[in-house]
């Protein structure tokens, strides 16, 4: 998979040490990058070798059934574990979640829930419930492997068939007619990234832009999986036999693994992970997990999992302060920021000077970087941007990121990150990297994307500033993926170790930095178990028969009818409350838009305003401009339509 970049494995006992000579071989000058970073950060380091090797000794201590009780509750299980269940909407009661998943992602949990009863039993512990208490209908472990995977457009498997049930079966609409996938096509450039507007970033801008259009490229590739509506462990069962399933075979047909997957649209809208409420996006990180465990173990790769370091962090300053307390700090200033302004200005420097030779690589002066950080933890509101020189800024932000409390990446998947260079196929590399971007908390995954936009930017000046890709991962890899065998003398083994590390790290932030409008974007087959999972956590919130609902309803018709008038089918309601227009009943044909209709409710002197879904099977969903609504009413009929900005 990395053979090309395996090639440079060292020949001796000692490091590489930084070539003095010009070189043309282009592996050499990349490898080069990553060994000066690293020693950068090493020279940084010093002293501090025995507090590394105390919290090496506590994350390898992690035993198995911590390991099962960590899965479960980031799966959103925590009642099976702790033995109560949950009042609140968010995590939903265990059987409602449960409801929601295929087959072979209940295969999942109920392995681990077998896994982490035998391990209690031999614990002298009491167990949890028994798993055929939970699961009422045993599934094979071996179901999913008989379903071979097959092009999208011809599978012919009924709906209610692919989901485990424990109480109810919660039933997908099979009457509205589904979007037929577009075939791969190569193009001459990418279309414009499908996007709200956005403003340029600027040092006093507050807020980073939601989403960025994506430069032009020569070639690109259409991710035509995001429009699937079964999951992705459902379609790699091909793996376990050795053989190449349908994505295989498709993409990797041109040889090259660089070309971008260009996002495509379904009729529905495209939906970005800030599209959705907090409690959908924590339900969406559920399934999330439980879907990308799912993924790994068909494709049999094992992921490791070991306990987080002691966090040491600051209360003050910028350096060493979690994420989540500098936007708390932030927001009292500017409301609404999703990326630390320290971040946003050191991004703002290295923009100015996009072609710089050398930009990121060069490293600075270690004495004015001590100063500069010093400084910026003393006085960060009055601090003096106008004297951080690019190779300044460059230092600083590598800093931020290393010194982080919890990695940008986080204790608890950066492991799971390492094992996706375990995947043979980079189009569910790609795939994987997506559920993990999901799987983010909103600082992390906000400034991710800041940090991978920035990147971006400096790849399409290489001309300048002879930062190619590979040369951008290779200095940024030490810095998202931290060596674990530090050290200047070490034996040949941990050497080649960490060579693999080096050139395994590039390789996952060279996926990201190309990849990157993909991870952010929502797959279809998630959104939908959202969408289940809300209308089963409704049904269980009510308590409700089917008759009393149905009486329910028609009385609650029956009011809504002597209060405001009945709209016939495929006739909306649309509010908006900030408006001079409160509200206008709309007619929904099949090319009617969402921009269509909050061009109805523009006035000269308005904020860009956007649509939104509010209530039914989702709690809230800000539409794409070109979704089409009547697709959307469809899979969601009695939801509210909301215009706000």
């Amino acid at each position: 998979m990395l053979s090309p970049s395996t090639t440079c494995l060292p020949t001796s006992s000692s490091p590489p040490p930084p070539p003095r000579t010009v070189t043309s071989d282009h592996h050499y000058i990349t490898m080069e990058t990553y060994w000066r970073e690293v020693q950068s950060i090493e020279e940084e380091k010093e002293g501090d070798e025995e507090e590394e090797e105390e919290e090496e000794e506590e994350r390898r201590s992690m035993d198995e059934v911590e390991v099962e009780e960590a899965w479960l509750m980031e799966a959103g299980l925590s009642s099976l574990v702790t033995g109560s269940s949950s009042e609140e909407a968010s995590p939903p009661p265990a059987e409602v979640l449960l409801s929601t998943l295929t087959r072979q992602q209940a295969a999942t949990v109920r392995k681990r829930l077998d896994n982490y009863n035998e391990t209690l039993k031999t614990r002298n512990r009491q167990p949890i419930r028994d798993v055929r208490d939970i699961f009422t209908e045993f599934v094979p472990d071996n179901d999913s492997a008989d379903r071979s995977a097959s092009p999208p457009t011809h599978r012919a498997e009924s709906p209610p068939s692919r989901y485990h049930t424990t109480t109810k079966t919660i039933r997908r609409n099979t009457h509205r007619v589904r979007p037929t996938l577009p075939t791969l096509v190569f193009e001459d450039q990418l279309p414009e990234h499908p996007s709200s507007p956005t403003n340029t970033l600027s040092p006093t801008n507050t807020e980073f832009p939601t989403h960025t259009p994506s430069p032009p490229h020569t070639h690109s590739r259409r991710a035509d999986w995001l429009l699937r509506d079964s999951p992705y462990s459902e379609g790699v069962a091909e793996h376990k036999r050795g053989g190449a399933c349908w994505d295989c075979l498709r993409f990797h047909g041109d040889g090259s693994g660089d070309l971008p997957f260009l996002p495509i649209s379904p009729s529905e809208g495209l939906t970005w992970a800030d599209d959705l409420s907090s409690r959908d996006i924590i339900r969406l990180g559920f399934i999330s997990h439980i879907e990308l465990s799912t993924f790994l173990l068909t494709l049999g790769v094992q992921t490791k999992c070991t306990r987080p370091p002691r966090v040491r962090s600051r209360d003050s300053g910028v350096f060493g302060v979690p994420l989540n307390s500098l936007l708390e700090n932030d927001r009292k200033k500017f409301p609404g920021v999703k990326v630390p302004i320290v971040f946003q200005k050191l991004l703002c420097i290295l923009e100015t000077g996009l072609q710089t030779e050398g930009i990121l690589r060069v490293p600075g002066s270690a004495a004015r970087l001590k100063y500069l950080r010093r400084e910026l933890d003393r006085c960060c509101g009055g601090f003096d941007w106008s004297a951080v020189r690019q190779v300044d800024a460059a230092g600083l932000l590598k800093l931020f990121i290393r010194e982080l409390p919890t990695p940008l990446l986080t204790h608890t998947h950066l492991s799971t990150y390492r094992s996706v260079l375990g995947i043979s196929s980079v189009v569910h590399q790609v795939q994987a990297l997506q559920l993990l971007s999901l799987l983010l908390p909103e600082a992390n995954r906000e400034t991710l994307r800041a940090l991978l936009i920035f990147l971006r930017k400096v790849v399409s000046h290489q001309d300048q500033n002879r930062m190619s890709l590979r040369n951008v991962s290779m200095v940024m890899a030490p810095n998202l993926f931290p060596c674990c065998h530090p050290g200047n003398k070490r034996p040949f083994t941990k050497q080649r170790e960490e060579m693999e590390e080096a050139v395994g790290g590039a390789h996952l932030i060279r996926l990201m930095v190309t990849h990157q409008d993909l991870l952010w974007t929502v797959p279809s087959f998630l959104l939908s178990q959202v969408r289940h999972m809300n209308q089963a956590s409704n049904q269980k919130q009510h308590g409700l028969t089917k008759t009393k609902r149905r009486l329910l309803g028609r009385k609650n018709d029956k009011n809504d009818r002597n209060q405001i008038p009945e709209l016939c089918d495929g006739v909306i309601r649309v509010h908006a409350p900030l408006n001079t227009k409160v509200s206008m009943a709309i007619q929904l044909d099949g090319q009617t838009r969402a921009k269509d209709i909050t061009a109805r409710f523009e006035c000269d002197n308005s904020h860009v305003q956007r649509l939104y879904e509010v209530g039914g099977n989702i709690t809230e969903r800000r539409l794409h401009p070109d979704c089409l609504l009547l697709d959307v009413y469809r899979v969601n009929p009695h939801c509210d339509w909301l215009i706000k900005p």
